[in-house]
């Protein structure tokens, strides 16, 4: 996914996630496929993720997953996020201090009410193309 397609369909918080989860694959992939840039097994998973939060029905007000009632990931998916994090979350803090500090907070916020229809970004960037 290129930095100018994905800023143009990931908005707010969700493009901040996306960059996030990024920043995480990169330093585990680094570390354990010894690739400067995502590697294709990380790149599949990055591509996961990019479409998890595009669907995800709390849109912009999402929680972080893991406080997340809502379990999207499928299992393989989320044991491979879970080893990335582990990993990662940690050299988050040295690597990319204001991302890891930002994701941090938002894991304190309130859990929101489960959202009703058409909330996703999918849904409003559809919206959005259509309106033009």
């Amino acid at each position: 996914m290129t930095k100018s397609k994905q800023a143009v369909i990931l908005y707010g918080s969700l493009n901040t996630e996306f960059k996030t989860i990024e920043a995480m694959v990169k330093i585990y992939c680094r570390d354990h496929h010894h690739s400067q840039t995502p590697c294709t097994q990380c790149q599949d998973f990055l591509q996961y993720a990019f479409t998890r939060l595009d669907r995800c029905p709390y849109g912009e007000d999402k929680p972080t997953c893991r406080v997340c009632p809502i379990h999207c990931y499928k299992a393989d998916y989320k044991l491979r996020s879970q080893q990335i994090m582990r990993y990662a979350g940690p050299r988050m803090l040295l690597r990319h201090p204001i991302l890891a500090i930002r994701h941090l907070l938002a894991e304190r916020r309130p859990i929101p009410e489960k959202p009703g229809a058409g909330v996703s970004n999918r849904h409003k960037r559809k919206q959005l193309n259509s309106s033009r």
